[in-house]
């Protein structure tokens, strides 16, 4: 249970009920994040954005990478209720069953390339509170594996969105989502 009184769909403001009213016809129920951020019109809609150009809009990295970012950091930051949700959207965003128990097994049991592997264990490591000691060089071995200046900037900016989400759904004590 959140440690702070949700609002409800009728409390929301007319421009979140438009946007989550979909969700709410399919599921029948809002989820607890969803409810958190529609206490602030503002933080919903620029949460909501990062969302859409992150996660969703197709972008230079594949979703399977940044589905793969989605679950680790949200399982390095223990939170519940995104590695839950980002195992579904996964799913959703075609990967196999098989795709989503790898990558919840950790960077080395999850079948990727090399490359791969080394850019997610380079997000990992961004997710930290040392981050700060990220090197020139410690990028220059990610580009050096084929990634672009902009698809590490994209890797490293869903590491930090995750990073917010993480910790403003556990400060909350939201639930696991189904």
């Amino acid at each position: 249970m959140a440690h702070i009184k949700l609002p409800e769909f009728s409390d929301m403001s007319p421009k979140i009920q438009k946007l989550v009213k979909p969700r709410l016809e399919k599921n029948g129920t809002l989820d607890e994040t969803t409810r958190l951020l529609s206490l602030r019109e503002d933080i919903f809609l620029a949460t909501n954005n990062m969302v859409i150009n992150f996660l969703i809009t197709k972008t230079e990295l594949p979703y399977s990478t940044k589905e793969r970012i989605a679950v680790l950091v949200s399982m390095e930051n223990g939170c519940k209720i995104c590695v839950n949700a980002h195992k579904t959207l996964a799913k959703r965003l075609g990967m196999s069953d098989e795709q989503v128990e790898q990558i919840l097994g950790g960077i080395d049991t999850i079948e990727c390339g090399e490359e791969e592997k080394l850019l997610l264990k380079f997000c990992l490591r961004a997710s930290r509170k040392d981050a700060y000691k990220i090197l020139k060089s410690d990028i220059d071995e990610v580009k050096n594996m084929g990634y672009s200046d902009t698809q590490i900037f994209e890797a490293v900016a869903i590491t930090g969105y995750f990073n917010y989400i993480n910790t403003i759904t556990n400060v909350f004590g939201l639930e696991d989502e189904a």
